[in-house]
Order: structure tokens, then C-alpha cells, then sequence
């Protein structure tokens, strides 16, 4: 498992979006970034900039991935037929830590990842440890018997701030079916994202 290198809140104030759409993120209050000089920090953007922003709003939704992660994910998203940008998301997508967030079976993506690297989520009925699996459209992801009376999953599947999609389809509270891949405009991001500029700063 990947560890966060930096506080979840600070990248939110970094990008000056609430990219999970948390009632609790300091850009509620304050839109600047962070540090002393944050508020006169707003000089023109390059390109570049443009782009590695999209980048690293993209890679830190999804638990704040390591870039030989995600560089890997655009690599084979280019290699796919079709638009890159809609490949990378449905990639993206179809992470098992991404499933189990997108199920309400955890309150964040990083507990998401905790309860995939704990042993608590069944792939097709079998143990899956690993966050980074890609779910195949029609695998079934459950949680175990002990994790379906864990406090931080009871939270979450109380949590009003997000829905589940239609492409994960639910079977009670404690199993879900990956239905179908979605398309950029299908997933519920509380922020805007551009992945054709991540794809235009990995193809520079």
C-alpha cells in the first residue's frame, strides 16, 4: 500500500477546490492555498501549470496514488482504443479502493484503501488485499462479516454527502456488482476534472 506523504486537507488547499466534496475541508473557509504567502500566491499559470495542476487534482482524488501508479494507468489508458482521457478514468475507476469507496463501504478513499489492505473486502467471493486491482465489469466486491460491523463503515454508508453511481449496483448494504465502465461525465466528482490535460502533460 502507497503511504500519503502529506495531510489530506493541505492538498485540498493546495488545488483551492474541496476535490471530495467534504463538508469538513478548510476551502470551505479559507480558498487561498496554504502557508504564509498563500493568499498573494496568484500569479498567472503556464500551460504547464495548467496541466500539472489537472495532474495532481486527478492522482490525489483517488487517494493520492504514486505517480509510477498513475503514469503506469495513462500509459495503458493511451495504449486502449478510443479517447485517452476516458480511458484513464475508467481505470481509474475501476480500482478496487476506488469501488469500495464509490459503495460507501468506507468514509474516505484512504480508508478505503486501509480496509482493501486489512483483508476486508471479498472479490468474487475471495479475499483481495491488494487496492490497486482492477475489478472486471460484472465482479462482485463485499465486505467481509466482521468489517460489515465496523464503525467507520457503519459512518459511511450513513454519510449524505455522496450517492452511489449506477454502475456499481448494490445488493444490500454489504455487496455491490461493478456493472459496467463509466464514462467521465457518469462519475461523481464534486470538483471538475480534466483528464485531457492530463493526458496533454504526459504527452508532452
Amino acid at each position: 500500500m502507497s503511504k500519503r506523504s502529506s495531510a489530506k486537507h493541505k492538498l485540498d488547499r493546495r488545488m483551492g477546490e474541496n476535490i471530495w466534496g467534504r463538508p469538513k475541508s478548510p476551502v470551505n473557509k479559507r480558498e487561498y492555498g496554504p502557508g504564509q504567502h498563500g493568499q498573494r500566491r496568484k500569479g498567472k499559470t503556464s500551460d504547464y501549470g495548467i496541466q500539472l495542476k489537472a495532474k495532481q487534482k486527478l492522482k490525489g482524488y483517488y487517494g493520492d496514488v504514486t505517480e509510477k501508479q498513475f503514469k503506469k494507468a495513462y500509459i495503458e489508458a493511451a495504449r486502449m482504443k478510443g479517447d485517452t482521457g476516458q480511458n484513464l478514468i475508467g481505470l481509474l475507476e475501476r480500482r478496487l479502493d476506488a469501488i469500495v469507496y464509490r459503495a460507501k463501504f468506507a468514509p474516505t478513499i484512504f480508508a478505503s484503501r486501509q480496509l482493501v489492505s486489512h483483508g476486508h473486502i471479498r472479490v468474487n467471493g475471495v479475499k483481495c488485499n491488494i487496492a490497486s486491482r482492477l475489478v472486471k465489469v460484472g465482479d462482485v466486491v463485499e465486505l467481509g462479516s466482521k468489517a460489515q460491523e465496523m464503525a467507520l463503515v457503519l459512518e459511511a454508508q450513513s454519510l449524505s454527502e455522496r450517492e452511489v453511481p449506477d454502475y456499481v449496483v448494490q445488493d444490500g448494504t454489504a455487496k455491490v456488482q461493478f456493472s459496467r465502465v463509466p464514462a467521465l461525465d457518469e462519475v461523481p466528482y464534486p470538483v471538475k476534472m480534466e483528464p485531457n490535460l492530463v493526458v496533454e502533460f504526459y504527452s508532452r
